[in-house]
């Protein structure tokens, strides 16, 4: 199971802390680092035990589990950009008055509505999301929805996926066998995307890779493994150093 749909099935607490807890391992849900239970784990002259160890790896490794969720593509948050700068600036503790200085507009009163509005949004948020979860009990004829990876650049039609069509593009387009090899890289966006998903999995999360060893893992894949890996950056899966030296894989 990948990061994403680790991410999408963990309940609302397990979102805030960042992590989830399986029966040997705790789970960061922004990378994906899997912290064993029952071990001891050293950083900066501290032992940690596994779950200490998995919030300090969270505040270590991605500032927050706010800082990644606000970062998170506007189609994925449901926010504005407006919003999101609001929700930064009050997540930092600014008073009223900080945050309506800081962005320049209206009055500290426009700022108290500003937070009523978005204390009005959690309100409808969770109305729906009761109304989701009773409508899973009567909606027999719901498809299954292939969840978009966190670190999608822009989420639009292209990823209106669901698990019959992943099953049916991975048996048209890749070889039988051990190795992920494809048949063809074919020409629609979506179908890629699905190819591209399962490219990722043979990526290790925790590795760095140089040049050299992120083309020769793509080219067993496909002979054209540039354009491959231009792919996997464009979609957010992969990302580089501007030199090209270092690639590695986001926490998607």
């Amino acid at each position: 199971m990948g990061v994403s749909d680790i991410f999408w099935k963990a309940s609302l607490e397990e979102m805030k802390r960042g992590y989830i807890q399986e029966a040997e391992f705790y789970i960061c849900l922004i990378c994906g680092k899997k912290i064993e239970k029952g071990l001891i784990y050293p950083m900066d002259g501290v032992l940690y035990e596994a779950e200490k160890y998995a919030q300090v790896h969270i505040e270590h490794a991605h500032g927050s589990v706010f800082e990644h969720l606000i970062g998170l593509d506007k189609k994925l948050t449901g926010l504005t950009e407006h919003q999101n700068q609001l929700l930064r600036l009050f997540f930092q503790g600014r008073s009223d008055k900080e945050v309506q200085e800081e962005m320049n507009i209206g009055s500290t009163s426009t700022i108290r509505h500003h937070r009523f509005a978005l204390k009005e949004k959690e309100r409808q948020a969770k109305i729906f999301l009761t109304l989701m979860e009773l409508l899973k009990e009567k909606d027999q004829y719901a498809p299954a929805f292939v969840p978009p990876h966190k670190t999608a650049k822009m989420v639009d039609d292209r990823y209106d996926i669901t698990k019959e069509e992943q099953e049916e593009v991975i048996k048209r387009f890749i070889s039988e066998g051990p190795q992920i090899v494809l048949k063809k890289f074919p020409p629609k966006e979506k179908q890629r995307l699905i190819l591209l998903r399962e490219i990722t999995k043979i990526l290790d999360h925790d590795h760095i890779y140089n040049e050299t060893e992120i083309n020769q893992i793509l080219a067993e894949i496909y002979d054209d493994y540039v354009l491959i890996r231009r792919y996997l950056i464009e979609y957010g899966f992969l990302d580089r150093k501007s030199d090209g030296s270092e690639y590695w894989l986001k926490g998607n």
